[in-house]
């Protein structure tokens, strides 16, 4: 396995510290903004636009392929 994709609840809390700790690791990382959430829409749209990128790719559900 070398690409996680990451989801989940909170977009700037869990989901990034786990995408940080995964990225230590040498995974490449696939983010589905819309499969996550903040407590905010400010939270979450700094995390998505700002941090994810740095870290791998965001994408939406619809874009994501497997295989």
């Amino acid at each position: 396995m070398r690409t996680l994709v990451l989801g989940g609840v909170s977009t700037n809390l869990g989901v990034e510290s786990t995408a940080r700790a995964a990225a230590d690791h040498g995974y490449e990382l696939v983010f589905v903004e819309d499969a996550m959430s903040a407590l905010t829409a400010e939270e979450h749209r700094a995390s998505v636009t700002l941090d994810m990128p740095r870290l791998g790719t965001v994408v939406r559900a619809g874009q994501l392929r497997v295989g």
